[in-house]
């Protein structure tokens, strides 16, 4: 696969992403469904819930991380680590049919981990903030893509330049505007 491939499959990830930003709207002038919990209610009348999303790509490997700020009601229900899973994979789904529309082809993921890390954070004794996380392998990247050279290979070869290593002849340069008797005599 070329680099091209990749990044274009990487900028449509990311132009997705950018999508989703609060108050967006369809085509049609709809807000967007993404599966977050500031879409449920009336914006106006309701209280403004705080979350959101964004998304890291680290080789073949894509990174969605939620946050939420939450009550600690929400955090002893029943069945919260499997809210917060469902959010991560609706919101997966948004980037898939986002992505679908701006490329006009499709992205798969496949789930990297079985399960998202789910970290609970007081605020204070009403309000808690949620951060999640879920990994998600990219078809269409190779697990191990040529990337040229390693930060190692470069640093060893700005650093053997430098020094100059691999020179034969490491004697400074002679001036070349510099003319005279004593240039011309050998020095004892």
């Amino acid at each position: 696969m070329s680099d091209s491939n990749i990044v274009e499959i990487v900028n449509g990830i990311a132009q997705a992403a950018a999508n989703a930003y609060d108050g967006a709207l369809d085509d049609k002038g709809q807000p967007l469904k993404i599966g977050l919990q500031r879409e449920e209610g009336n914006p106006i009348l309701d209280r403004r819930v705080m979350d959101g999303f964004n998304v890291k790509v680290s080789g073949n490997i894509l990174t969605i991380n939620y946050q939420s700020q939450i009550s600690l009601k929400e955090v002893y229900m029943n069945d919260f680590e499997g809210e917060i899973a469902q959010r991560l994979e609706d919101i997966a789904s948004f980037l898939k049919k986002e992505y679908r529309r701006i490329k006009k082809s499709s992205l798969s993921l496949t789930k990297h981990d079985k399960e998202p890390n789910v970290y609970v954070q007081s605020m204070n004794k009403r309000h808690s903030w949620c951060n999640a996380s879920q990994t998600y392998k990219i078809g269409g990247i190779p697990d191990n893509p040529e990337l040229g050279t390693t930060v190692e290979e470069r640093l060893n070869n700005s650093i053997k330049n430098w020094i100059g290593f691999g020179k034969e002849d490491f004697s400074a340069k002679a001036p070349e505007n510099v003319s005279g008797k004593r240039d011309e005599e050998p020095r004892e």
